[in-house]
């Protein structure tokens, strides 16, 4: 009888069309991207480094990442990243139509992961901030969502660091995935991916945090300008806020040409691609 039910409700309740499917598995990899790691950064601000670090950061965005790509991989992807996306639509990994529906719901899930950790650290944030959300200041919260420069870095220097830190990203995840490479043994790519954040968290996090995701960073960071934290966290340090949404785009292009023109086209022979197109932060 259990079994009649679960198959009466998987069939009323299932959905057939694909896009669909991808749709709501994009969303929830994002999801659960941002939760874990903004969820990190959230912890380490708001206990003022008692409960966190750097480290603690890194982690939480390499395991958010891995987690992502095993909810969502099989069914989408998992690519939880519009740079990521635009890259497979380059090399004819992804139908150029999908394209819109996936950064939808990769913004849709980056939106909801900040609400979330809002809300589960609701109380906290009052107490640290005294009921006072600001982007700037001792009691800064904003960073905890979204990515602000560090005093040293110029406009350019901002958009060059995400240029190569997504063009990094999206590169190994080629590699990762490439049936003609060496590759990761299957089910083990969200690990060797999540991996990667972790690698770039460890050496390239010092100009901004290494957003690398347009939906991941702008996603969040309408969410705090709608909860609280205002207009600011698009106009500090010099209006800031485009450098993580077009850097990552350019470097996913840049890294789907480079591992094309020089590790797939030389392929001595046609191999199969892994169904697991992941990923990033």
């Amino acid at each position: 009888q259990q079994l009649q039910h679960r198959t009466k409700m998987r069939k009323h309740c299932a959905i057939k069309h694909g896009i669909l499917k991808e749709f709501l598995a994009e969303f929830l990899g994002t999801f659960v991207l941002v939760l874990f790691g903004c969820g990190a950064v959230a912890q380490t601000v708001l206990s003022r480094n008692m409960l966190g670090e750097p480290l603690t950061v890194h982690i939480g965005f390499s395991v958010g990442l891995m987690m992502a790509a095993y909810v969502a991989g099989g069914v989408s992807g998992g690519h939880v990243n519009p740079a990521v996306s635009l890259a497979m639509v380059i090399l004819g990994k992804l139908k150029i139509w999908k394209f819109p529906f996936y950064v939808l719901a990769q913004f849709l899930g980056a939106f909801a992961g900040a609400a979330a950790v809002f809300g589960l650290y609701y109380d906290a944030f009052m107490d640290f901030t005294s009921g006072i959300l600001s982007v700037t200041g001792i009691n800064a919260t904003g960073h905890i969502f979204a990515s602000y420069p560090a005093r040293h870095l110029s406009v350019l220097g901002g958009f060059v660091d995400q240029v190569v830190g997504t063009g990094m990203l999206v590169l190994c995840i080629l590699a990762i995935i490439d049936g003609g490479n060496i590759g990761a043994p299957r089910g083990v790519e969200p690990l060797a991916i999540g991996l990667i954040i972790m690698a770039i968290g460890v050496s390239m996090g010092l100009n901004c945090g290494y957003p690398l995701n347009p939906a991941r960073d702008l996603g969040p960071r309408l969410f705090t300008a709608l909860a609280g934290w205002g207009m600011e966290v698009f106009s500090t340090a010099g209006y800031w806020w485009w450098i993580p949404v077009a850097g990552p785009m350019v470097g996913g292009v840049v890294a789907a040409v480079l591992y094309y023109l020089l590790i797939q086209l030389h392929h001595s022979h046609d191999e199969p691609e892994k169904p697991l197109l992941s990923t990033i932060k």
